[in-house]
């Protein structure tokens, strides 16, 4: 992925142009979900299709004036920092206030996004557009404006700060409880086989220890180089590497640290028994926290994590 510093102002205003044109399709998605059961709520996204399908007019009109006809297809998906979100089409019974959230968190992303690349634009005619943007993102005038004001009752306002709230759990917490998670399954294997190869404790112990802090070291540098923060505001990459790489550390030491006691099977059962602890919470952490069904969380991890354990007994015993 490319580093949102490196891009262009011609790739920045691509960016902005195929950006709004998601927005609008998603908001637009929104609205045909809801126009049976919730009119008024189906209105406000259809006009926010429509304030978007403006914003992306007027910069093309600017592109086009700067840099020609030709406008080079650049995603979001390109350029590290943004939000990975499931597609509209690929997310079934979406409740209406799901829908209200992600919007607002649309809104909130897009505010940063114009702001940034407004400071950093030399030209003065695309500073000018990309600022007006973000004051219009800033102001939730297509979201917060309407939901509270045109079309729905003061009880459907939305709060800037849960937005907020929102944004940092999706960029912040998100990372560091992936982090948790794949020390928790990835060191599964190479801990158990080392104790069914070995039947000794203290080996054991060594290596599920090593496992997990190189775990921990290269979740840590990916996520450290995933994002510069400039986009995002996620913070220095220095610090959020170490806080994925620590927790990625946790997820593995877990399990490994019942390998201190001297008697292996009161080890092996202990650790055995932590293993389903964790599996568990991570099944209700991804229920929790990234809106996926807890049964269907339990089974994946459940059979994702019992593979890496069955894989790992089978090596040692081999």
């Amino acid at each position: 992925m490319i580093p949102f510093s490196d891009l262009t102002e011609q790739q920045i205003l691509a960016l902005a142009i195929s950006s709004e044109d998601d927005d609008a399709r998603t908001y637009m998605a929104f609205a045909n979900q809801l126009h049976e059961d919730y009119p008024a709520s189906a209105h406000v996204f259809f006009d926010m299709a429509e304030e978007e399908h403006e914003h992306r007019r007027m910069l093309q009109e600017l592109y086009r004036e700067k840099f020609g006809n030709f406008i080079p297809l650049v995603r979001r998906a390109d350029i590290a920092g943004f939000i990975k979100q499931t597609p509209v089409w690929r997310t079934k019974n979406m409740g209406l206030e799901t829908m209200r959230k992600r919007a607002e968190v649309m809104e909130l992303e897009a505010y940063r996004f114009y702001k940034t690349s407004a400071e950093k634009s030399a030209d003065p005619d695309i500073k000018k557009l990309l600022s007006e943007l973000a004051e219009a993102e800033k102001e939730h005038e297509s979201l917060a404006g309407k939901l509270g004001e045109k079309h729905l009752d003061a009880d459907a306002k939305l709060n800037e700060s849960d937005a907020k709230q929102r944004l940092f759990l999706l960029q912040v917490i998100q990372p560091g409880l992936l982090g948790l998670m794949d020390g928790s399954v990835s060191t599964l294997a190479p801990l158990f086989a080392a104790a069914f190869a070995t039947h000794d404790t203290w080996n054991t112990f060594l290596i599920g220890a090593a496992a997990s802090i190189g775990a921990g070291i290269s979740m840590g540098f990916a996520e450290a180089l995933s994002d510069d923060g400039e986009l995002t505001g996620r913070g220095h990459p220095l610090i959020r590497g170490t806080s994925a790489g620590v927790m990625t550390t946790i997820g593995g030491l877990g399990h490994t640290l019942p390998y201190l006691i001297n008697d292996f099977w009161t080890a092996t059962v202990l650790a055995i028994i932590i293993v389903f602890i964790e599996l568990w919470a991570i099944s209700w952490i991804r229920y929790k926290y990234m809106d996926t069904p807890f049964l269907r969380a339990a089974f994946q991890i459940a059979v994702g994590g019992f593979i890496v354990f069955a894989a790992g007994i089978l090596i040692g015993n081999a």
